[in-house]
């Protein structure tokens, strides 16, 4: 047995009359607890102690539960009371008595137990409530601001959060869940009309494009140069100024009018191409264009506008059309100069800004792909009409477009590395 004050083995509380029943001793005086048919005396009463001794175990473990602070109050009281009626009716042999007063000594600290577990229902109830206003404040913070997509995901996560702490009082639980749920609220209708509107405007930029694309076509074949050109220069202001589509809109729309305006410009370089007094303004024009573009471009400080300015740059270079033949090579070396200007200062910024530009290069050469190609069935349907002259002039402005061709691989080629 465990009690200190008593004897230190069970069977001392217990004996076997002749005929095999076995007694406990209690303070009451003896109690037959049993027989076991056809055995020895001995092993009769180790059998009841046995019995005993798991009782005497099961008080054990209560007791370091509760020293534990595993088991709760009102769970401790219900257990040593389920405990106790065992006890003090247990067909067992040992100190039942001294097992019952164990039980009893366990009784004063259920009391403690109760008012660490009250402070600790406390603690965690100030915890909560601090996490539930900090969330709160989060949340309202969220849903005054415009962060459409990581907003989402920390809504979600937030809301998990809430979920794994514990209620505090009613009144404060329901007012801070109060200004949560309407923070949320409010963030998603906000979210689900800024949506909205963007799809608006995606469509009305849709619709505008398409407008611009139908003008365009019925000039592509036009012959007036001067004021076809103009009128496409006026359609690429509009153009920019209609806004952005979707993604996949905006590319399939531009493919569209850029096509309609190369079949305009390949045209009018072809006519201009046959007046050789042409050629000397297309040089000075040239000449110009350059210059402006090499003092607003280099020294490279805004890689991004040094980009968008070679572009423009490049787009009214070529719109110019053909010049002497003893000019190419000089014109295209300062091309190639200011290109390599732009390309320097986009390979350092690169590396941690843009990575739409390698689709840039892309699209400047199948911009130019999609020329030379244009310009090859041209020359081909001369020369299967017998324009030989023809042919001629138009291979030379293939010549031309595909050095600019090689250029843009080269700088494609860059991104590749």
């Amino acid at each position: 047995m465990t009690d200190a004050a008593g004897p230190t083995n069970p069977a001392d509380f217990g004996r076997v009359d002749p005929d095999g029943t076995v007694y406990v001793r209690t303070a009451e005086g003896e109690r037959a607890v049993g027989q076991v048919p056809d055995s020895e005396p001995d092993e009769a009463l180790a059998f009841f102690v046995r019995r005993f001794q798991s009782l005497e175990g099961e008080v054990s473990l209560f007791e370091a539960r509760v020293a534990a602070g595993s088991v709760g109050p009102d769970d401790a009281r219900k257990r040593i009371s389920a405990l106790r009626t065992s006890i003090l009716q247990a067909n067992a042999v040992g100190d039942l008595e001294g097992l019952s007063a164990r039980l009893d000594r366990v009784e004063p600290k259920l009391a403690e137990l109760a008012e660490a577990r009250r402070a600790e229902r406390a603690q965690a109830a100030d915890h909560a409530r601090v996490e539930k206003e900090r969330m709160v404040a989060e949340a309202e913070k969220l849903a005054a601001g415009n962060d459409w997509r990581g907003g989402v995901n920390r809504f979600r996560a937030l809301l998990d959060e809430w979920k794994a702490l514990p209620r505090i009082d009613r009144a404060t639980d329901d007012a801070l869940w109060h200004r949560f749920s309407t923070a949320r609220t409010t963030y998603t209708r906000r979210r689900k009309a800024q949506f909205a509107a963007q799809t608006e405007r995606f469509g009305a930029a849709k619709a505008a494009k398409e407008a611009i694309i139908e003008r365009a076509r019925g000039l592509a074949a036009s012959t007036d140069w001067s004021a076809t050109s103009a009128a496409f220069r006026d359609l690429m202001s509009e153009w920019k100024a209609a806004g952005s589509a979707s993604r996949s809109d905006d590319d399939a729309l531009w493919g569209e009018f850029r096509g309609l305006q190369d079949q305009f410009f390949t045209a009018r370089n072809a006519a201009l191409n046959e007046q050789d007094t042409e050629f000397r303004a297309n040089q000075e024009a040239k000449e110009a264009l350059l210059a402006e573009a090499e003092a607003q471009i280099v020294p490279v400080r805004d890689v991004k506008a040094a980009r968008s300015a070679f572009r423009d740059f490049l787009a009214r270079y070529n719109e110019i059309g053909r010049v002497p033949r003893e000019a190419i090579r000089p014109l295209d070396g300062r091309v190639r100069a200011l290109e390599e200007a732009v390309r320097e200062a986009e390979e350092s910024e690169w590396r941690r800004t843009d990575p739409e530009a390698r689709q840039r290069a892309q699209d400047t050469v199948a911009m130019f792909e999609t020329q030379i190609a244009k310009l090859q069935a041209q020359a081909d349907a001369a020369e299967a009409a017998g324009k030989t002259r023809d042919a001629g002039r138009v291979r030379e402005s293939i010549e031309t477009y595909s050095r600019l061709l090689d250029q843009a691989r080269s700088t494609l080629a860059d991104f590749e590395r």
